[in-house]
C-alpha cells in the first residue's frame, strides 16, 4: 500500500515538470508576381479603296490658265500640285495632275501599353484620412467607420486625427445672412464670321453687266455674250477673290477669273481695262473691269459660270432681268 501511494506522488510530479513544445508557425502566403505586361494590338482599320488623282493630258495650244479654268481651279495651285516654275511653258503630252494630293496614312503598328514595370516593388498606400503611423494587425475584420480608426489608432499610440471642421459660415444672431455670390456669367461666344461653306451650292448671283444678249449658252461657247458699250462698267457677279487677271488664254482677250468657292467660278472676256489684280478679294457688284473688244470682233462680254469646272448656263443662276 505505502509503495502504491509512492508510485503515484512520483508520477504526478513528472507530469508537472513536462515543457509542451509548441509547432513552429511557417507563413504559407503564395508570393506575389508582378502582372504582366500585356500588349494591346489595335484592330486593323478597315482598308479603304484610294482612288488615283485625276489627271489631264496637255494638248496642242492649251495653257496652265485654260486648263484650271477648266476643271475649276487656281492655275497657281495647279502649278503647285505639278511643280511647274514657269506656268507658260507646257510640253503636249505632259501629264497634269489636277487633283489635291491624298494626304498621308497614319503610322499602323501594335501599340503596347504595359500595366505594370515587372519587378517594381508595389507601394501600400495607406486609406484616406488614416494615420501614417503604423498600426499592428489584429486578428479580426471590422467595417471602416471614424470609432474603429480611433481605436486602431488608440491602440498603436498614433494621434486621432481631428474630425473636418464645417464649412457652413456662421451667422452672428440678429443679422440676416448674406446671399452666397452667384458665379459670374460665362461670356457668350463671339459670332462667327460668315461661313457660307466652301462647296456651297447656293449663291446670290447678279448680272455682270446691263445689255442685250448676243449669244446665248452652248456648250461651244461655255458661255453667253453680252452687248455694251466700251468702258461700261463690268462688275463682279458674285463675292470671291480673283484668281486671274491677264491676257493667258487665247481667244479670251484680256479676261478675270473669280473664284466663288470651290464650287462656283465666273469668268470676264473681251474687256478693254482690267481694274483688279490676282489674290484680290471683290465683293458681289465691285467694279472690276470695263467692257472693250479684246480678241472679239465686237464691244462685248463674254461670261462664263462654271461648277466644279463644267460650264453652266448662267441665265439658269442669274436672276430674271
Amino acid at each position: 500500500m505505502t509503495t502504491r501511494i509512492a508510485l503515484l506522488i512520483l508520477t504526478t510530479v513528472l507530469a508537472g515538470c513536462t515543457v509542451q513544445k509548441l509547432a513552429p508557425v511557417h507563413d504559407r502566403a503564395p508570393a506575389q508576381t508582378p502582372p504582366p505586361v500585356v500588349a494591346v494590338t489595335p484592330s486593323p482599320p478597315t482598308p479603304v479603296e484610294e482612288k488615283p488623282a485625276p489627271t489631264h493630258m496637255v494638248k496642242r495650244g492649251e495653257t496652265l490658265v485654260g486648263i484650271a479654268l477648266q476643271y475649276g481651279l487656281d492655275y497657281r495651285e495647279l502649278a503647285a500640285w505639278n511643280n511647274i516654275v514657269n506656268p507658260n511653258v507646257l510640253s503636249v503630252g505632259q501629264v497634269l495632275v489636277v487633283g489635291a494630293p491624298a494626304s498621308a496614312k497614319p503610322p499602323a503598328g501594335p501599340v503596347t501599353t504595359p500595366l505594370a514595370i515587372p519587378g517594381a516593388p508595389i507601394e501600400a498606400r495607406p486609406l484616406a484620412n488614416t494615420p501614417t503611423a503604423k498600426v499592428e494587425p489584429r486578428g479580426q475584420k471590422v467595417p471602416y467607420t471614424d470609432r474603429a480608426l480611433a481605436q486602431l489608432s488608440a491602440e498603436a499610440g498614433a494621434p486621432v486625427p481631428p474630425s473636418p471642421a464645417p464649412s457652413t459660415p456662421t451667422t452672428p444672431p440678429g443679422t440676416t445672412p448674406a446671399p452666397s455670390p452667384s458665379p459670374a456669367p460665362s461670356p457668350a461666344p463671339a459670332p462667327d464670321p460668315d461661313k457660307s461653306g466652301t462647296d456651297r451650292e447656293e449663291m446670290d448671283w447678279m448680272w455682270p453687266v446691263k445689255g442685250k444678249v448676243l449669244s446665248p449658252f452652248t456648250e461651244a461657247s461655255k458661255g453667253m455674250d453680252i452687248a455694251g458699250k466700251k468702258g461700261a462698267p463690268v462688275v463682279a457677279a458674285a463675292t470671291g477673290r480673283v484668281v486671274y487677271s491677264g491676257t493667258g488664254l487665247r481667244g479670251y482677250g484680256k479676261l478675270i477669273i473669280i473664284k466663288h468657292n470651290n464650287t462656283w467660278l465666273s469668268a470676264y472676256a473681251h474687256n478693254d481695262n482690267l481694274l483688279v489684280k490676282e489674290q484680290q478679294d471683290v465683293r458681289k457688284g465691285q467694279k472690276i473691269a470695263e467692257m472693250g473688244s479684246t480678241d472679239a470682233d465686237q464691244v462685248k462680254l463674254h461670261f462664263e459660270v462654271r461648277r466644279v469646272g463644267k460650264p453652266v448656263d448662267p441665265q439658269k443662276v442669274l436672276p430674271a432681268m
